[in-house]
């Protein structure tokens, strides 16, 4: 086979003429990201997320064979910022709740998310309601969690050559179909085929999960060469006067100030350099301070929390989002998906443990009213920046919230960045 030379980002690179560029770029050592390229598959150009460019012109990277005299940009500012938006955009379009999802761990896409550094997304999400689809045989479909990459449009078909997997409808409202006859000849083998080649968790197979301990998922298992510091924080003025946070907990579980009372002894360190204001931790219930630093846990599903939110916009000169649920609404999000009266119905007029004959839906004036959907913070107020995970690790929060205060350089390494 006759090699062609051409150039990507400058460097000169060399491969058999013709070949993909994903695969000519993996074989000079260059990683090009992408979520429905398959090496035996013909270019699907579907995700959009291995955007490249060749003499200039913008163009999915899985579509291109390389020939002689290419120039590829891939990892330009512009082309980084890009793909980021690109996976962002997916992430609000569908309903990923990435700590409620059975192949969290294990899915291409939230690994993306991480070496991308998406800790929250530009857009508002968007909670379209969409269906749930357990009436196969061997296997459940989540039309929330498809991205349309096509992967098992391509690759998931019966031992008679027929496919399982189709598009229907058209524009926004296309959605992977099903074909239920076919679907019921899938052998075991070709059913868990199917749920791993799903760059999501929107194929499952019945009554079988991913179900490894975390430290053992694909994505936990980061080689030592590639873990990297993301996100550096940059460095403040020195000073010795001690440093004044506040803390509050909203629309969430309380993990999050759980975890930070993990850090057990090194909290009497943290004492002799950090004054606490407002917070759970001290019953302090009002600021009687302005503060340096606020930490928020939880969204916003009431109008009481948006209060306290902008209470605390007001009173912090920095103010984090602390945890899933502060930054993309979370588990209590899930309700976005579903109409609120159908929620409050379910909730107190349907529920088993409703009182006999009760129809009541409190409703009072001192109960803080519920806002229609759940909102991550940073769509209420500035967010200045974002500590991901669900919760994140105890020695990790107090480690940015000392070096944002007290000057050096901080980095979040690869694996503490997580959104489960």
């Amino acid at each position: 086979m006759e090699n062609c030379s051409f150039k990507i980002d400058g460097r000169s690179c060399t491969a058999e003429k013709g070949l993909n560029l994903i695969e000519a770029a993996k074989r000079n050592g260059i990683f090009i990201p992408t979520l429905c390229h398959f090496k035996h598959l013909n270019p699907l150009g579907t995700c959009r997320v291995c955007t490249v460019k060749i003499n200039g012109r913008a163009i999915a990277g899985c579509t291109v064979h390389v020939a002689d005299d290419m120039d590829i940009e891939v990892n330009t500012p512009e082309l980084l910022d890009t793909r980021k938006a690109i996976l962002e955009m997916m992430f609000v379009e569908g309903n990923h709740f990435c700590p409620s999802c059975e192949k969290s761990g294990d899915c291409q896409m939230q690994n993306l998310g991480y070496e991308t550094g998406i800790k929250y997304t530009r857009f508002p999400h968007l909670f379209i309601d969409r269906i749930t689809d357990a009436r196969p045989e061997r296997i459940v479909v989540n039309q929330n969690r498809c991205i349309k990459c096509m992967r098992c449009v391509e690759e998931v078909k019966t031992f008679d050559g027929y496919k399982v997997f189709n598009f229907t409808n058209k524009g926004n409202k296309t959605i992977v179909a099903i074909d239920y006859e076919q679907e019921s000849k899938l052998s075991e083998l070709q059913a868990a085929h199917a749920m791993q080649i799903c760059p999501t968790g929107s194929i499952l197979v019945k009554g079988k999960s991913f179900s490894k301990p975390f430290g053992d998922r694909q994505f936990d298992i980061i080689p030592e060469e590639n873990i990297v510091p993301l996100n550096g924080i940059k460095k403040q003025r020195a000073t010795t006067k001690k440093k004044i946070v506040a803390t509050t907990s909203l629309a969430g579980c309380f993990g999050c100030h759980m975890s930070m009372l993990d850090v057990d002894l090194g909290i009497l360190d943290l004492f002799e350099v950090i004054e606490f204001n407002k917070s759970p931790l001290t019953d302090i219930k009002n600021f009687t301070k302005h503060c340096d630093i606020g930490l928020v846990e939880g969204g916003c599903c009431n109008t009481h929390n948006i209060e306290v939110l902008r209470e605390f916009r007001k009173n912090c000169d920095i103010l984090i989002s602390v945890g899933e649920c502060a930054i993309w609404g979370g588990l209590p999000a899930m309700r976005n998906t579903f109409p609120l009266e159908e929620c409050l119905k379910e909730s107190y007029l349907e529920s088993m443990t409703s009182e006999e004959n009760e129809t009541t839906i409190p409703n009072h004036e001192d109960i803080p009213k519920i806002l229609n959907n759940v909102y991550p913070n940073h769509e209420i107020v500035k967010i200045d920046l974002h500590i991901p995970g669900c919760p994140p690790d105890a020695n990790h929060i107090w480690n940015v919230v000392k070096n944002l205060l007290f000057k050096e350089e901080y980095s979040i390494m690869h694996p503490k960045f997580k959104y489960d």
